[in-house]
């Protein structure tokens, strides 16, 4: 369930902003970190949450962002290295119950579950989707 839930979105990109403004709308309560000021642009005039603008590799921003309160942290930006390290510093620093990280490199995606880090693979998605096309053709989305 993710209503009434505290969640960190790390980067608010395309990704991003989509899984912060459905979260929000959904009722959680939701904190948005991004390097640009810019980036939250992307979010939408309903979104409810915060934003922090910083560096989420820096613990000093992860505290800004009340880490230590959430139950969910999204490593989501499009570098790999960035989310995996903001990945195993909220579940080995700060507990954060469930973690997950986009890894944009399929080949990545072991070093990540060595970690115990659950990832969600773009690349692999899109892939599985056109080869589901290719088989069923008409029924795309």
């Amino acid at each position: 369930m993710v209503s009434s839930r505290y969640v960190i979105v790390v980067g608010c990109g395309r990704i991003g902003s989509l899984l912060a403004n459905r979260l929000s709308s959904l009722g959680s309560s939701v904190v948005v970190i991004d390097r640009e000021e810019s980036a939250f642009q992307n979010l939408s005039t309903e979104f409810s949450g915060f934003r922090v603008t910083g560096d989420a590799a820096e613990l000093a921003v992860l505290r800004q962002a009340r880490i230590d309160k959430a139950q969910c942290l999204l490593a989501i930006t499009s570098h790999d290295n960035v989310n995996l390290m903001v990945a195993q510093v909220a579940q080995a620093v700060f507990s954060v119950p469930q973690v997950m990280a986009r890894v944009n490199d399929p080949s990545r995606e072991a070093v990540y579950r060595e970690f115990g880090i659950q990832t969600i693979c773009p690349t692999n998605l899109t892939a599985a989707a056109f080869l589901g096309a290719l088989r069923h053709p008409g029924e795309a989305r």
